[in-house]
């Protein structure tokens, strides 16, 4: 969650990175999907519900296939 997307994937592929452990050996990192929220509270809801999904469905909401998305 980020109010500046392209700082935050600058952020994640330097090479002094000292957040985000888990992509620090995934690099090169590459956007491919965001939403835009009003407010920190409803992006933050919004990102816990997506986290806990399959990877079939976050890969469906990224493809933007939405019959799949809704049958997972």
């Amino acid at each position: 969650m980020t109010s500046n997307l392209d700082k935050r994937l600058k952020e994640h592929n330097s090479k002094t990175s000292k957040g985000a452990k888990y992509l620090r050996a995934k690099k090169p990192v590459m956007l491919v999907y965001s939403e835009k929220y009003p407010d920190i509270k409803s992006a933050m809801n919004r990102e816990l519900r997506v986290k806990k999904w399959t990877r079939v469905k976050k890969e469906a909401l990224i493809n933007g296939d939405l019959e799949l998305l809704k049958k997972l």
